[in-house]
């Protein structure tokens, strides 16, 4: 086992609140046999205490056509991914993305056309839920893959060799690659949140040869597309995200520090109000 698989082995086996054990169950045992894992992220990772935020998971399915039986869902799950979906449990709430197998390892690699995937799985998870040993491993090999595409990308353009200021100049691309709400300065904090992590995860990456114009150049294509499949996807969790344009302005305020309120027509023709708050958010330079 190499030193960097080694490493996301034991990150995601290390131990989370029961309460987010329980929630990744509930959401697997929707899906019956098609459930292959279940992968926690994102901020809530950090906290204590859970109740009053919105958790992040990732379910992973064995195919599309297996969570969704002859269902539309499966047809947009594959041509836009991930579908996203809210869940309550036990009194937590959380939403959950869903990929498949595929998709997934697919995502996390050099070629995805998006940072979505890879840019999250390059920071902490954990392995919260999973159907056997084989989906384990699946799951182990992907996110294996994660710090090394963002490492590819980043080291040509870094200010330094020094692993710290290549994850930086990485997270920074990242999140110009994606319409995004938090202020400038979240993608530094997020490696100086954990600092000895980045350190050991980038020791461990292995070298990559990439010209920094072939480096620039790509990430100015993921940052075109990767603005493009936002809006794409908000405009899809119009229809599968119960709330989600509710949701969308509370994320905003929360990290924008702004008080945009949702009207009722919003609510009625979320697609629409989706639409419609996008383009003025955009101006107001609420997100990037």
């Amino acid at each position: 086992m190499s030193d960097l698989r080694a490493l996301v082995c034991a990150e995601l086996a290390e131990p989370v609140n029961p309460r987010v054990t329980a929630m990744a169950a509930a959401i697997a045992a929707q899906y019956g046999g098609a459930a292959r894992a279940v992968l926690f992220y994102g901020s809530c990772l950090r906290q204590q205490e859970l109740d009053g935020l919105m958790l992040d998971f990732y379910l992973i399915v064995s195919s599309y056509e297996a969570a969704w039986p002859g269902r539309w869902l499966a047809m947009a799950n594959r041509l836009i991914p991930p579908n996203v979906f809210p869940f309550a449990h036990a009194g937590l709430a959380a939403k959950y993305a869903v990929l498949s197998e595929e998709d997934f390892a697919a995502l996390n690699g050099p070629a995805a056309t998006t940072v979505s995937v890879w840019a999250r799985f390059a920071q902490p998870s954990r392995l919260v839920w999973m159907a056997d040993d084989a989906a384990r491993e699946s799951v182990v090999s992907a996110v294996a893959d994660a710090a090394p595409t963002l490492f590819r990308f980043a080291r040509p353009i870094a200010a330094s060799c020094d692993p710290l200021d290549i994850w930086r100049a990485g997270f920074a691309q990242t999140y110009r690659a994606e319409l995004r709400a938090e202020r400038e300065d979240r993608s530094g904090s997020i490696v100086d949140a954990d600092p000895d992590r980045y350190r050991r995860f980038g020791e461990a990456i292995p070298e990559t040869a990439l010209d920094r114009a072939l480096a620039l150049r790509r990430w100015r294509k993921l940052q075109r597309h990767g603005k493009l499949m936002s809006v794409v996807r908000l405009a899809k969790a119009s229809f599968t995200f119960a709330g989600g344009v509710d949701y969308l302005a509370w994320k905003i305020n929360r990290h924008a520090g702004t008080q945009i309120a949702i009207k009722p027509w919003q609510r009625r023709w979320p697609l629409l109000g989706a639409i419609v708050l996008v383009p003025r958010l955009l101006l107001q330079g609420a997100v990037r």
